[in-house]
């Protein structure tokens, strides 16, 4: 096979685009989530900070969706990694993304954290943490436990509702209230992480045993991706096959499901490029 100028220059875009997508929504899942705790958490409680996580992400979703799938979350991805929907290179630009943009976005949020008055921010900060650091003082092994089951459930209900790598259409509602419900459970326990990327920004600018306590925040959610993704092939086989390839056999695809540069069967016309098309 011949791979021409622009095939590649197209797909070096595309590359770009959806690792820009995975930067900029964690960023903005981090800022906005992250702040309502900061900023907010003495006026809308547990339930306001568990819906702004969740609406935040629907919004996000809808906006990148189409262009990285709108993961957000190291979790997902390597959730996706496991069923076979991704490669590793694409898993390893998201990571990366996912990770720089929750410190980027964690960043911004301590600088208009500090310009609040009186705002403590030291071993704080929206922090994930257990023992002395969590609300009702869960220990590090029910902490670890909490974290793998709900980071299973929000990676395996990301895993069902979306056939591609893509989250699209209805896709972001059932994705963002299964983190809103997360929350609302987890938030008492650990403050939610269920997000390495979320626990990682936060505890930089917080500091003390909020970087000691991270590596769990880290390992347990990657865990509870993998279990996810264990379940989900036993349960969902084959379900990542496109519905037009199940039609028409499997053919080689990018990202987007789509060949660059092929005629279709009955028009002769190119097939459109890009996420604009889906």
């Amino acid at each position: 096979m011949v791979t021409s100028t622009a095939d590649t220059a197209e797909t070096r875009t595309t590359d770009t685009r959806t690792v820009v997508a995975e930067f900029v929504g964690t960023a903005l899942l981090v800022f906005f989530g992250v702040g309502s705790l900061v900023l907010a958490g003495d006026y809308i409680n547990a339930v306001g900070i568990s819906f702004a996580f969740g609406f935040t992400l629907i919004a996000i979703a809808y906006a990148f969706g189409r262009i990285s799938g709108c993961h957000v979350n190291p979790a997902v991805t390597l959730g996706v990694l496991l069923a076979k929907r991704i490669d590793i290179r694409t898993a390893v630009e998201y990571w990366v993304a996912q990770l720089v943009g929750g410190i980027v976005g964690a960043a911004v949020l301590f600088l208009l954290a500090k310009q609040v008055p009186r705002l403590v921010t030291s071993d704080a900060f929206g922090s994930n943490g257990y023992g002395g650091r969590s609300p009702v003082g869960i220990g590090g092994g029910g902490a670890f436990l909490a974290e793998v089951l709900l980071t299973f459930l929000l990676v395996f209900i990301f895993l069902t509702v979306t056939s591609k790598v893509t989250l699209v259409g209805t896709e972001p509602l059932p994705v963002g209230l299964a983190l809103t419900a997360v929350n609302l459970v987890g938030i008492p326990l650990t403050w939610t992480s269920v997000n390495p990327a979320r626990s990682l920004g936060p505890a930089i600018f917080a500091g003390g045993g909020a970087l000691s306590q991270l590596w769990l925040f880290l390992v347990a959610p990657m865990i509870g991706g993998v279990l996810a993704a264990g379940l989900h092939m036993l349960t969902h086989p084959g379900q990542p096959v496109a519905e037009e390839e199940q039609v028409a056999g499997a053919r080689p695809h990018t990202l987007w499901g789509r060949r660059h540069g092929v005629r279709g069967p009955a028009t002769g016309e190119p097939e459109a490029k890009g996420p604009e098309a889906a």
